[in-house]
């Protein structure tokens, strides 16, 4: 199975990571082929043997098909009354069932262990399992969730963040279908519910929805009906009754549950089917495969990013006949930052989910990329208000938040550090390269930051782009596009306003 472009840079990227680090973490979205990439790399590592721990018994078997799909080796299976062959090269396993085998295994048997949904590694369960095997073998971590909070949280396990492709990248080229998002006339408030272990109390959402359930119904009829529309509700109660609603109304439903006898058949048939809603209690919010699922509807309001990327990540993936993934959303009242929304897909900080989803409310589908560009510009704007207001003195060096914004890198320009290397000091070599740019070193507080600055600057050399100290200047002198001229053009613009 050939790998595409990006599978090959993370494939890459992780070999060459491995060099400097024992733990990475790598972020791909669902639907992105990570079970193929960790594949291609238990090949490249063979005869060294690799370990793949997932969270659930599903994800095993789905793991364990994909590596013959793609490699052709069958993989052992550490799973319930499965249990693999010290001689398998590589061994699936839920971390449930190798918790209580790990006197089987030696420490040093894996040379690598993979964890796939690596938002789980900081778990108990999960880190008695890891600290078995870490200190003899490769640790690597793939997870869906952009959010730089959630990186923040993983980085008390992983060294790095060795690479990442996003859901905005993936959209373009082709591999995952565009999300456009409409929000409902449904007023739901959620700012009584209280919280167990971190997330809404599902019994209080139930009933909090409960009342609304025959308005969200038309409301989804009315805005979805013809699409392949999958929601997710709180409590299996909650679901059976929507599901009733739904009927009630002219709009095909069905329930499923893990207690569903024929849960099969009802997959097998909501998969085959135009059209229709199926509606759940978060069974299939991971593992769950259906590419013509074009309409999302979330009934389960979360505070875990990675939970509602999951659900998220039910539709996001391309099919024929299929234009794009319409996710319906509602009025949720609620704390401020207490709620997962569907511009925390798209934005990197919790500021840029904000303004996307202000901007989301007049009552349009809005192409979800659409709303992260305005977001972002807008966010640019107040930051270069801000600098110019607290700006004291002119200076020949460049400010590195200007020179981030000048390039439109509003991620670099309120860069914060995440893993411990990125907290150490400025490196002499970093200094000498970041000098040579004219950029205000003093301003560039940790060995991350200089990172993220140099890996903005260096790559436009070789696409032969303006300097930094170009861009600023065409910035100064109104340049329509300095951050995309070259530096022949910027050279020849420059000149010419100058009069030389």
């Amino acid at each position: 199975m050939e790998l595409r472009y990006y599978q090959k840079d993370a494939l890459k990227a992780i070999i060459d990571g491995e060099r400097e680090y024992d733990k990475q973490l790598v972020e791909m979205p669902t639907g992105a082929g990570k079970t193929i990439l960790f594949s291609k790399l238990a090949e490249e590592k063979l005869p060294q043997r690799t370990l793949v721990l997932a969270d659930k018994e599903n994800l095993v078997e789905q793991a364990c098909d994909k590596i013959w799909q793609s490699i052709k080796i069958e993989a052992g299976r550490e799973q319930g009354k499965s249990k693999a062959d010290k001689d398998n090269a590589i061994v699936v396993a839920t971390v449930q069932s190798m918790i209580h085998r790990l006197e089987r295994w030696p420490r040093d048997h894996f040379a690598t262990v993979v964890c796939d949904e690596a938002q789980h590694v900081l778990a108990d369960s999960w880190q008695t399992v890891l600290s078995h095997f870490d200190n003899h073998a490769k640790v690597v971590g793939v997870t869906a969730t952009p959010f730089r909070g959630d990186r923040q949280e993983l980085s008390a396990y992983f060294d790095a963040k060795t690479y990442e492709i996003g859901l905005r990248q993936l959209i373009h080229d082709g591999y995952l279908c565009p999300i456009r998002l409409k929000a409902l006339p449904v007023q739901i408030d959620i700012s009584d519910v209280s919280s167990v272990a971190g997330d809404f109390h599902a019994g209080r959402l139930h009933d909090t929805l409960t009342p609304l359930l025959h308005n969200i119904a038309e409301q989804i009829k009315e805005n979805a009906e013809g699409r392949k529309i999958l929601t997710f509700l709180p409590l299996i109660e909650t679901s059976k009754q929507f599901v009733k609603i739904c009927n009630e109304i002219g709009l095909k439903a069905t329930h499923i549950s893990s207690q569903e006898k024929e849960k099969h058949t009802i997959l097998k048939h909501f998969k085959s089917c135009d059209g229709e809603l199926m509606s759940n209690a978060m069974i299939l919010s991971e593992g769950y495969d259906n590419p013509r699922i074009d309409c999302i509807v979330n009934l389960r309001p979360t505070r875990s990013t990675t939970l509602y990327c999951q659900m998220m990540g039910r539709g996001t993936r391309i099919a024929h006949g299929k234009d794009d993934l319409l996710v319906l959303d509602f009025l949720w009242h609620h704390e401020r930052h207490s709620l997962v929304r569907p511009a925390n897909l798209f934005a990197e900080d919790q500021e840029t989910a904000d303004i996307m989803t202000r901007l989301s409310m007049g009552g349009d589908e809005e192409d979800l990329m659409g709303l992260e560009r305005d977001a972002i510009a807008e966010r640019r704007r107040t930051l270069e208000e801000q600098i110019r207001a607290n700006r004291r003195r002119k200076t020949k060096t460049i400010d590195p938040t200007e020179l981030s914004l000048a390039l439109g890198s509003v991620v670099n320009a309120t860069y914060e550090p995440v893993f411990s290397w990125e907290f150490d000091p400025v490196t002499p070599k970093q200094r000498a390269l970041l000098e040579r740019q004219k950029i205000d070193v003093e301003e560039v507080k940790t060995k991350g930051h200089a990172s993220k600055l140099l890996g903005m600057i260096m790559p436009r050399y070789g696409k032969k782009l303006a300097t930094p100290k170009q861009v600023m200047t065409l910035r100064k002198l109104r340049h329509p596009n300095p951050e995309t001229a070259t530096f022949d053009e910027a050279s020849s613009y420059i000149g010419r306003m100058f009069g030389k």
